[in-house]
């Protein structure tokens, strides 16, 4: 017998390899056919402030949420031990350096004082030390077991053996994080260097330096072997392709046709961008299809506008951002608006506003999203709640930007961004690509004609056709008119394309109703709260035998107001909650002015760190047993 699932956190310095770690113990699991989900939450510094990997693992299915407390602990330094020895479930393991126990939580420089003034307070309330010796015997009575291990004496060996440089030894700390997970959960050596090697690929001694140390801690740790060891596998996919959010986002729009893409660097969208430029592509199965231009543009606004320039000339473009940048693209958005552009505006929410918590996540710029710009006009915002959900919803957002000739929004978050996961592979029989070209009539060519909401669209260039484009209001032809009855024309056939869209949209890309479509309460919600929502739905009913559904809003602009109220009519829930990554929990308003429905209960949480699955559980308990009309949750460091 072994465990079907169970979480783990591994911590250490920023920089100091954990993304290593996460990266080739995830796909050394996904190599032995188990589910992960793993979501990296960073300081925004480059080095040294505090980073850890929260990970779920399943033999039985891909994780959707996380959990706490943890299984395991794995600690590359004594920091990590006092931010999260809390988080260790009774019966747990703590793996740590051992040559780090008399450390004090006063002598970690990196440390917030926030943080310090609160752990010592609470070691002092507990009566337990300061140090990290005095936190391990603490944990042994707990039932945890503690195993100390010398760091220092396994990169010595590996610097004798392989002649490294001391200075550089700090690199392969990662090697003993993902050794010791490995032998903990009863991952073989094969497994093993797999994971090595897809994150090591083409540098093989990097890959037999790390097999080494492997060596080195199944010899010293062989008495906890399999101590955690998994069920095997019962997932029933041949292929399991293992990704980040901007891995998967990036993928989509190679598959969607994606031309152009610009981009400022910027967390946590900049990703995405780095992994086109890696992996463009212009050759498949020996069929030309033509390169990705990705362009690294001097700021935001240079981002937009290069992207709108590409769109004119018939390329499939989009641009990728967060926050403060999608700030600076508002006025070309505007621009695009008017001239009925399509592009695609990929925005990954952080913690704001200004900088606020540039590597940590939020889903407070829904209404900044919804109605950005000077002016009305038609764009589309639409969302993803997971991995699978983005590659689809990203070839989705193109499809539309060109059927429609507007700007599409695709809203994702920091969460899914830099979350890693398993995924079965995308059914490419269910893409299909839309680019809503249209023939040019013959005759005189007006690019704007008024005869139709969606006019025909020649690119820039075209032998024999004129065209024109400006910020101003125009005419068919494009040429700048202020004469009123243009004006109404014009204005409402770019605003009354939404009308299309709303019309011609599936409803199950609009908003999908997960449960058994009735219950006593529905909880609304967007992006990614979709796996810790669907998760803390079969957790309420175990617990409080309440039934309830939850409504993944998909398309939030144009927002589904007839669905939306269709399904909660239908339904007739006696209570409706609404959750986000927000205090105003902002799809509760957007509800209320668009569908005139009335979301009376909220759940948020505004920390920058995932929701997870007991906090919400706890959250959706205490609104649904009680008069509490808003909730706050605010669990993890």
């Amino acid at each position: 017998m072994g465990f079907s699932e169970l979480s783990i956190i591994l911590g250490g310095p920023q920089g100091s390899g954990l993304e290593t770690s996460m990266l080739a113990l995830s796909r050394a699991l996904a190599y032995r056919g188990y589910g992960i989900l793993a979501d990296r939450e960073y300081y925004s510094n480059i080095v040294g402030r505090h980073s850890y990997i929260h990970m779920s693992v399943s033999s039985k299915r891909i994780p959707r949420s996380l959990t706490y407390p943890v299984k395991l602990l794995i600690s590359m330094d004594a920091e990590t031990v006092f931010t999260h020895f809390r988080d260790v479930e009774d019966g747990g393991i703590l793996v740590y350096d051992k040559d780090t126990r008399i450390k004090k939580i006063a002598e970690i420089p990196s440390m917030e004082d926030s943080l310090k003034s609160r752990l010592i307070r609470d070691l002092k309330t507990l009566g337990i030390g300061e140090d990290l010796e005095s936190i391990t015997e603490m944990l042994r009575s707990r039932g945890i077991v503690t195993i100390g291990t010398s760091f220092q004496v396994i990169l010595k060996d590996l610097m004798k053996i392989y002649g490294i440089d001391p200075r550089s030894l700090s690199r392969y700390v990662s090697g003993i994080v993902t050794s010791s997970a490995s032998l903990l959960l009863g991952l073989d050596r094969e497994a093993l260097r797999y994971g090595f090697e897809s994150v090591f690929s083409g540098r093989p001694k990097l890959v037999e330096q790390n097999m080494f140390i492997a060596d080195v801690v199944w010899r010293e740790l062989r008495s906890y072997e399999g101590l955690l060891k998994l069920e095997d596998s019962e997932i029933d996919f041949d292929e399991l392709l293992v990704a980040t959010g901007n891995d998967v986002v990036a993928i989509a729009k190679i598959v969607s046709g994606l031309r152009y893409q610009s981009y400022y660097p910027i967390t946590p969208a900049a990703d995405e961008s780095f992994f086109l430029e890696k992996y463009e592509v212009s050759e498949l199965d020996g069929s030309v299809i033509g390169p990705v231009v990705v362009v690294q543009t001097e700021d935001e606004i240079a981002a937009i506008n290069s992207a709108i320039g590409a769109a004119l000339a018939g390329a499939r473009s989009a641009t990728a951002t967060s926050g403060p940048g999608f700030d600076l693209m508002v006025e070309g958005l505007s621009w695009a608006g008017m001239n009925e552009v399509p592009v695609v505006i990929t925005y990954y929410q952080r913690g704001g506003p200004s900088t606020g918590l540039p590597t940590r996540g939020s889903q407070s710029d829904l209404l900044s999203s919804v109605f950005a710009a000077h002016g009305e006009f038609a764009k589309v915002v639409i969302s993803s709640g997971d991995h699978l959900d983005a590659f689809y919803d990203t070839i989705l957002a193109f499809n539309i930007a060109e059927k429609y000739q507007l700007p599409v929004i695709h809203l994702l978050d920091k969460f899914l961004a830099n979350s890693t996961s398993t995924i079965p592979l995308p059914d490419l029989d269910n893409v299909k690509i839309e680019r809503g070209l249209k023939p040019v009539p013959p005759g005189e060519y007006k690019r704007f004609n008024l005869e139709t909401l969606v006019s025909p669209r020649a690119p820039l260039g075209t032998p024999g056709i004129i065209m024109w484009y400006t910020g101003d209001e125009h005419d068919e032809h494009g040429h700048i008119s202020e004469d009123p009855d243009s004006r109404v024309r014009m204005y409402s056939k770019r605003i009354e394309k939404l009308k299309l869209v709303d019309e011609e949209i599936p409803g199950d890309l609009k908003l999908r109703v997960h449960g058994d479509g009735g219950g006593d309460f529905c909880l609304i919600g967007w992006g990614s709260v979709k796996g810790a929502a669907l998760d803390a739905l079969g957790e309420i009913v175990r617990r409080s035998n309440l039934r309830g559904v939850y409504i993944d809003v998909k398309m939030l602009w144009p927002f589904p107001r007839r669905e939306l109220a269709e399904v909660i009519r239908r339904s007739g829930f006696e209570k409706i909650i609404a959750v986000e990554h927000s205090y105003g929990v902002n799809i509760a308003d957007l509800a209320a002015m668009a569908a005139g429905i009335r979301i009376g209960k909220r759940i948020a949480k505004f920390t920058g760190r995932p929701i997870t699955l007991g906090e919400l559980t706890q959250a959706l308990e205490k609104v649904l047993t009680s008069d509490i009309e808003y909730v706050v949750i605010s669990y993890g460091e």
